[in-house]
């Protein structure tokens, strides 16, 4: 299974060295603010055991992410097939980032390398990607206009498995490949 690079992230699979930022950002109530309580230390070795799985068994999935400088293990991004039990089916790209790491174009960067690698023939080969988040999540409903993805208010729901609340409501966005337009290395968006 061969990394994503971009200018300054690698996409690659997960270390053990991952294992304690990783738990870190898990135990971080603002890093999970759109996505429910915290977890624990096992839980977030449990998860990163499931996504180098998933890298295993498909050569795609949730890969850990880094900076090329300095080896900093900074989130994750990635694609994941969408649960059984959704009223539509597809793969969704996705990212989660540590809290030091907002506000500098990372989760673009690597969301940008993930959706490049679903559409590639060499990759994934996928006709559309997906994306899901809270309706209250605006941060990563702005890195999705900035991957050219659409809101498909089709497709919004309501996960019946939180509490009545602002992570009740999520939003689905979603790109064609035919709309794909790679960025010019370089150019800001």
């Amino acid at each position: 299974m061969p990394d994503l690079r971009t200018e300054r992230l690698v996409l690659r699979s997960w270390r053990p060295s991952d294992l304690v930022p990783w738990a870190a950002m898990n135990a971080d109530p603002e890093v999970r603010e759109h996505l429910g309580d915290v977890l624990t230390r096992e839980q977030s070795e449990a998860s990163a055991a499931h996504f180098q799985s998933g890298l295993d068994e498909r050569g795609w999935g949730w890969w850990a992410v880094e900076v090329t400088g300095t080896g900093e293990f900074i989130g994750f991004a990635g694609l994941d097939p969408v649960e059984d039990d959704m009223a539509f089916d597809g793969v969704e790209a996705g990212w989660r980032l540590a809290r030091h790491a907002w506000g500098h174009g990372y989760a673009t960067e690597a969301a940008r390398a993930v959706v490049a690698h679903a559409f590639d023939e060499k990759g994934v080969g996928l006709e559309e990607v997906l994306a899901i988040t809270t309706a209250t999540n605006l941060r990563s409903q702005a890195v999705m206009r900035r991957l050219g993805m659409t809101h498909a208010p089709d497709k919004d729901f309501d996960d019946l498995t939180v509490p009545e609340g602002p992570l009740r409501r999520n939003v689905v966005w979603g790109l064609r490949a035919g709309a794909w337009v790679q960025p010019i290395p370089g150019v800001s968006p």
